[in-house]
């Protein structure tokens, strides 16, 4: 046979082996989700025992995002040379490592180091697992599988804050990061059995002995072997990683990470201020922890619903809406006046919702926009540079409250980045994939 493997996949039904790498795809990103946010449920037991004030406080949720803007722009590249599995298989360990010594931190500076260090895991993490998603699943189901793999980071987000909020009433905030340490080591060995190269990687790059381990997943997959690769494109042959800032990607790169650096202002304001918001208007840590965990039940609602929508309708015009909708919720969570532990966990649910709907949506047009031999290298580069945005939310936040900005004005001004975004993503022009 000589049929193009990529075709035969895109082609065939999904088979046990896609639907397990695309489900361990989607754990990987709940356990991002619950890394990111350990930080959050753990804040104010951080606050009380080191007596540190809100800007400080802003600094130390930053220092992951920073992490995970280097890890994404470096590992994303390392991605696409070196292969997704073995990327994945890194970054976990580095992220065990960083979650472990976070229980062993004495201050500020050493907890900041830590963090940075599992944000560089997490940030080469998701360059490489959407790639691998868009690349197991077929033509049919590729924006829904997309979107499953991201309503893993706030699934993955309620299931550690359920497990944080139990944590945090029998032991101190130390314990929450070593259940994450734990976790992130169990999912070694699931990626080493259940994910394998993909076959796009591996007829993009060509490694040694590449036709054998393409007709190995091949056969995993049901399928019969091919006899011999496809001829190699004029893309493939002399394409680089750093092909994402020349003529013809430049401008789709730079528009889709101005998108989500302004998106992610809004959305990490959201994820990282509501556990110490809700304690400041007089509300117990374990309450608090409940409260954000709300806003990634909408996260994952949301999420869900946009991939199914994504499967009939435009992409693109899709996630613009749907920008503009998050920007009036996170700015109604602060400007609506709600001081009720039941209407906070309303408006978070509902700003969860449409955020992380939104980030569904770039998501999966990152994927889409970028051909295989820089899919990882795009992909990171936007959520690499648009993690600046991450790490800025928190430190803004942070220094508006402590100028005497009122919880109204500073959700009003962060709100403004969800809908930069939409003007930034009515821009782009996709090429890639059948994208619209």
């Amino acid at each position: 046979m000589t049929h193009d493997p990529r075709t035969i996949i895109d082609q065939a039904s999904m088979s046990r082996l896609q639907i397990a790498a695309i489900a361990v795809a989607f754990g990987l990103n709940a356990l991002d989700g619950f890394d990111v946010l350990s930080i959050s449920f753990a804040a104010p037991g951080i606050a009380a025992e080191w007596g540190i004030n809100r800007a400080a406080l802003g600094i130390v949720l930053s220092m992951e995002l920073i992490g995970m803007a280097v890890g994404s722009v470096l590992l994303g590249g390392v991605a696409d040379r070196i292969g997704r599995r073995w990327t994945i298989l890194g970054c976990l360990v580095v992220m065990a490592i960083g979650m472990l010594m976070v229980t062993h931190a004495s201050g500020i500076v050493s907890l900041s180091i830590w963090r940075v260090l599992t944000g560089i895991g997490i940030g080469g993490m998701l360059a490489a697992i959407n790639a691998v998603t868009a690349e197991f699943a077929n033509v049919r189901r590729r924006n829904l599988a997309l979107a499953i793999m991201v309503i893993g980071y706030p699934i993955g987000a309620v299931i550690g804050g359920k497990f944080s909020a139990v944590l945090l009433q029998d032991g101190d905030w130390r314990a929450v990061f070593e259940f994450g340490a734990i976790v992130t080591a169990c999912f070694i060995p699931l990626v080493w059995f259940f994910v394998p190269e993909p076959v796009q990687f591996l007829v993009s790059r060509r490694p040694a002995r590449a036709l054998d381990k393409v007709n190995r997943t091949l056969a995993r997959m049901g399928h019969e072997p091919v006899d011999a690769l496809p001829a190699p494109t004029r893309e493939e042959e002399r394409g680089s990683v750093a092909d994402i800032l020349k003529p013809g990607l430049r401008g789709i790169t730079l528009l889709l990470t101005l998108a989500y650096f302004a998106h992610i202002v809004s959305f990490y304001f959201i994820l990282k201020w509501v556990p110490k918001i809700v304690v400041d208007l007089g509300y117990p840590p374990a309450q608090a922890a409940d409260v954000l965990v709300w806003a990634n039940v909408g996260g994952a609602v949301g999420g869900a619903i946009f991939g199914l929508l994504a499967q009939r309708f435009a992409l693109k015009p899709m996630t613009i809406v749907v920008l503009a909708i998050s920007s009036v919720m996170v700015a109604l969570f602060g400007a609506a006046g709600v001081r009720s532990l039941g209407g906070l966990a309303a408006l978070a649910c509902a700003s969860g919702l449409f955020t992380n709907s939104a980030v569904v949506g770039l998501y999966t047009i990152f994927a889409r926009a970028f051909p295989t031999h820089v899919r990882a290298t795009g992909t990171g580069f936007a959520i690499g540079v648009g993690r600046g945005g991450a790490a800025l939310s928190p430190i803004l936040a942070g220094v508006l409250f402590q100028a005497g900005l009122p919880l109204a004005g500073v959700a009003i001004a962060l709100a403004l980045g969800s809908l930069i975004a939409a003007f930034a993503l009515a821009g782009v022009k996709l090429r890639f994939d059948g994208a619209k």
